[in-house]
C-alpha cells in the first residue's frame, strides 16, 4: 500500500489530526475538495452480499469520493431486515425483487428519485417496471444485477433429441432417472405446474385442487433427482464429471464449466426460462449523506460494473449498455447473444408471500421426505 493511500485510508478513520491533515493533503496532492467526500463516503453503509463488497462494482464512486462505503455483509435477506428492525442504521440495502417487499411492508424504505439517477434511462424497460421495483406506485429498487434459472445440460450425453425439444420434461422423464439434479427449492413445485399446462402466473400462485394435481410429478421431479442440491458446486461437479446430465441452473454454471473446456449447454424451455434480479434499496434509517448514497446506487448502475459483473460472474446487468462493451465471449458465454430479446422473452420471479406460497413449500418438503 502506497503512503498516500495509508495516509488517505487514515485520514478517513480519523486518526489524523486537523492541523497535520491540511500540511500532508497538500504533500500527497490531496486536495482540500476531496476531504469532505471521504469523510461522505464513511459515513455511508451498505448492506452488500458478500463478494460485492469490492470496486469493481462501484468504481465511479470510489472515483468520487477516494473511498468506498462501509459495508455490512449479509447471509440471508431476511437476516439483513431483522437487522435492520433491530436499529442497525443503513443507508442502503442490496435486496432481490421477490423480498423488497419485506423491506417495503416493514416501513424501512423510502422512495428513489430516478431522475437523480444518470444511468436510469440505460436500463432494461421490463426491469424498470417490473413488480419489485415499483411498489404502490414508487420506485423502491434500482435493479441492478440479474440472472437466470433454466437447465444446463450436457448435449453428448443427453438424447439426440433433446436439443431440437428442450423442456422441463427432462426431470419427470425416467430415461434420466438418477441423471439429473434439480434445486432443493419450492421453484420445482411452479416448474411442475408449468408441464401441467399452467401459465407461470397460475403456476407460482397454485394451492388447493390445483397444488393436488402437480403433486405426482413433483414426486416424480425427487424420485429422478440423484440429488437435491444447494451448492451450485454440486451441480458444477456432477456434470463435469458426468455423474448428471442435466441440472437446474444459473448462468455462472454454464460460464465455469465452459472455462474448463468442458461442452454443455444452457436450455431454453419451451415451458419458458425463468430470470431473478436484485438491486439497491435506499433505506430511512442510515445517517450518511443522500447525494452520496445516490451516487453509489448510480455507479452500480453504471455499464462499467455492468462490464466487471458480466465478465468476473456470468451474471447480467440491468444496463444495455453493459452488455454492448463487455467481452463478447463472456456475453456469449450467458446462453443468449441478444439480451434485450432474452429479457423480452424471460418469466420473472415475481414477489412471492401469503398461502400459495406456504402451501407449496409444505408440499415441497413433503416430496424431499420421500428421498430421505
Amino acid at each position: 500500500m502506497s503512503s498516500r493511500v495509508k495516509f488517505i485510508d487514515r485520514m478517513a478513520q480519523g486518526k489524523i489530526s486537523r492541523r497535520d491533515m491540511l500540511k500532508a493533503s497538500a504533500a500527497f496532492g490531496v486536495g482540500l475538495v476531496a476531504l469532505p467526500r471521504l469523510a461522505l463516503a464513511d459515513e455511508l453503509t451498505v448492506m452488500e452480499w458478500s463478494g460485492y463488497d469490492v470496486p469493481d462494482y462501484c468504481q465511479p464512486f470510489l472515483t468520487k469520493y477516494g473511498k468506498l462505503p462501509n459495508f455490512s455483509i449479509f447471509a440471508a435477506e431476511e437476516d439483513a431486515l431483522q437487522k435492520v428492525l433491530g436499529g442497525f442504521a443503513a443507508d442502503l440495502m442490496h435486496p432481490c425483487n421477490y423480498s423488497v417487499g419485506r423491506f417495503v411492508e416493514a416501513k424501512l424504505v423510502k422512495p428513489i428519485d430516478t431522475a437523480k439517477l444518470s444511468n436510469w434511462k440505460d436500463l432494461f424497460p421490463a426491469l424498470q417496471t417490473a413488480q419489485g421495483v415499483v411498489e404502490n406506485g414508487e420506485v423502491v429498487m434500482a435493479p441492478a444485477d440479474w440472472g437466470n434459472s433454466s437447465i444446463a445440460y450436457r448435449p453428448d450425453l443427453v438424447e439426440p433429441d433433446y436439443a431440437a425439444n428442450e423442456s422441463w420434461n427432462i426431470f419427470t422423464d425416467d430415461r434420466y432417472a438418477g441423471k439429473v439434479a434439480m434445486s432443493d427449492n419450492e421453484v420445482a413445485v411452479q416448474i411442475c405446474g408449468m408441464l401441467m399446462g399452467y401459465t407461470p402466473d397460475e403456476a407460482f400462485h397454485m394451492e388447493g385442487e390445483k397444488l393436488e394435481a402437480v403433486k405426482p410429478l413433483v414426486e416424480k421431479v425427487v424420485k429422478n433427482s440423484r440429488f437435491l442440491w444447494n451448492d451450485a458446486t454440486e451441480i458444477n461437479q456432477g456434470l463435469a464429471s458426468g455423474e448428471i446430465v442435466a441440472a437446474y441452473a444459473w448462468n455462472d454454471t454454464i460460464k465455469n464449466l465452459t472455462r474448463e473446456g468442458i461442452k454443455v449447454a444452457y436450455a431454453k424451455p419451451k415451458e419458458g426460462y425463468f430470470t431473478w434480479f436484485c438491486g439497491i434499496t435506499m433505506l430511512n434509517k442510515g445517517k450518511g449523506d443522500e447525494a452520496a448514497a445516490y451516487d453509489f446506487v448510480d455507479a452500480w448502475l453504471s455499464p462499467e460494473t455492468g462490464k466487471n459483473l458480466i465478465e468476473g460472474s456470468g451474471y447480467g446487468h440491468s444496463n444495455i449498455k453493459a452488455f454492448e462493451i463487455a467481452n463478447k465471449e463472456d456475453v456469449a458465454a450467458m446462453g443468449f447473444t441478444d439480451p434485450i430479446e432474452h429479457m423480452k422473452s424471460a418469466i420473472l420471479f415475481p414477489p412471492l408471500t401469503g398461502s400459495s406460497l406456504a402451501a407449496q413449500i409444505k408440499l415441497w418438503e413433503e416430496m424431499k421426505a420421500l428421498k430421505q
